[in-house]
């Protein structure tokens, strides 16, 4: 399966992409998201994007997200900012679902949507160019205080009586430290929006560290929802 690298600028991307609205979930460049599908309308989108483009738009719903964290309402609305994600592996379970991941190519802004009655997922127009940038990898890296980090996430970790393979976290490169861990983190929609819209790489750290400190001294209060 290609690589989410090939694409290197925003003229590469599809312009039309099928949407997967989810409370408290975002995605980001070149981090990696499970997601089991299980719901009708999201099965037929994997199968009309697995034999095309394999891109999905990961955006969050701007009011509730009802049981499953996705509206029913097909005409809910969206937040503005999300991420599109290339279905990089799929997997066939025995109840009829569909585990598949979806590693972050690059975000967007929705413009408008494309209604379609034949279809029973959304469609939009989605524009690129402000997220230019996030088609380099590793940008702004050696900008991030990345002892700092580490020591929040150990600490909220040992709060929580949690532990993390360390051994893998060392070696990983702080944009998918830092990315990885906000599509991860437990936040709730609001702080999860914070992340996905943070301006750079370090104000995405600085924003991890900041809801880290946060919820330690509060007691657990930042966030409701555990991805």
């Amino acid at each position: 399966m290609p690589s989410v690298h090939r694409y290197r600028r925003a003229e590469e991307m599809p312009p039309v992409i099928p949407v997967f609205p989810l409370q408290a979930c975002i995605l980001l460049p070149r981090a990696s998201l499970p997601l089991q599908i299980f719901e009708p309308r999201y099965l037929a989108m994997l199968d009309d994007v697995v034999g095309g483009s394999r891109i999905i738009g990961i955006v969050q719903p701007a009011g509730e997200g009802g049981e499953t964290g996705s509206p029913q309402d097909s005409s809910a609305p969206l937040r503005p900012i999300g991420c599109a994600g290339r279905v990089t592996a799929f997997q066939e379970l025995e109840n009829g679902r569909l585990l598949i991941s979806l590693t972050g190519v690059v975000r967007f802004a929705l413009s408008s949507e494309v209604v379609d009655p034949a279809l029973p997922y959304r469609k939009y127009n989605v524009d690129y160019r402000r997220f230019a940038d996030d088609f380099q990898p590793g940008l702004d890296e050696q900008r991030v205080d990345r002892d700092t980090l580490i020591d929040a996430l150990r600490r909220y970790l040992a709060a929580r009586g949690l532990d993390a393979d360390w051994n893998t976290i060392g070696k990983a490169s702080t944009e998918q430290l830092v990315n990885s861990l906000s599509v991860a983190s437990p936040f709730g929609p609001e702080e999860k929006q914070a992340l996905l819209e943070a301006a750079s790489l370090k104000a995405r750290a600085e924003t991890l560290i900041a809801l880290a400190e946060m919820e330690l001294a509060g007691g657990g209060n930042v966030g409701t929802t555990l991805q």
